[in-house]
């Protein structure tokens, strides 16, 4: 028993030293792992890049042809040139210059002499308006073709000139844009131009009704 006694003793002894010493190898052992840093940074050159400049198509340039309707006097053919800018996708102005002839014939049956220094006057004017699509959609042209197209609001002030008389004149109205292409549209305007006459020996506010069409351009 004496002789079990020694054998045991020195191998508990060794057992109590074997463990610290383990586990100080064990510590020792871990490795603390970096963190996920890029070991390698390409190098790139940057070659310069030239951003296409594509149209806005902002810019509106066009021409018209139709009847204008000068209260008391008849209607008559009117031409002229517009020129817009779309603020937005909504919102336009545009700036109007046209002319029309205005004839007394029929008064020159009654009055002799008639109302109008000639028997025809140029009939000028130019407005300044603000217009606003209310209906974009598209016009389809049989099964397989589409345009698109817009219904605009559109009203402003502006001048006219005749006989000799320069009167502020309003106008208001609307009109429908067809799309043909990005860049070219076939618009039917209809307006009422309203200003102050007194050649019949009253003063009173006209109504003068015009219908167009024509082709715009856009740039």
């Amino acid at each position: 028993m004496r002789e079990l006694r020694h054998l045991v003793m020195p191998l508990l002894a060794s057992a109590c030293l074997a463990a610290p010493l383990a586990a100080r190898a064990q510590n020792q052992q871990q490795v603390v792992e970096p963190g996920n840093e890029q070991v390698i940074v390409p190098q790139v050159d940057r070659r310069p890049v030239n951003v296409p400049k594509i149209p806005s198509n902002d810019f509106e340039f066009g021409l018209f042809g139709g009847t204008y309707s000068t209260q008391n006097f008849g209607a008559n053919a009117v031409s002229g040139l517009r020129v817009g800018y779309h603020i937005t996708e909504d919102y336009f102005v545009e700036a109007v210059y046209g002319q029309t002839k205005v004839t007394d014939e029929s008064f020159r049956q009654i009055l002799p002499g008639g109302v109008l220094s000639d028997d025809s006057q140029k009939l000028r004017y130019y407005n300044v308006s603000i217009g606003v699509n209310v209906l974009p959609g598209e016009i389809f042209w049989g099964r397989n073709t589409a345009k698109a197209s817009a219904v605009y609001l559109i009203g402003g002030v502006g001048s006219t000139k005749f006989n000799d008389q320069r009167k502020q004149t309003f106008n208001v109205g609307m009109g429908v844009r067809l799309f043909l292409k990005d860049w070219m549209a076939l618009q039917v305007d209809m307006r009422d131009h309203i200003f102050t006459l007194d050649l019949l020996g009253k003063r009173q506010n006209t109504q003068n009704l015009e219908l167009t069409g024509g082709v715009t351009f856009f740039f």
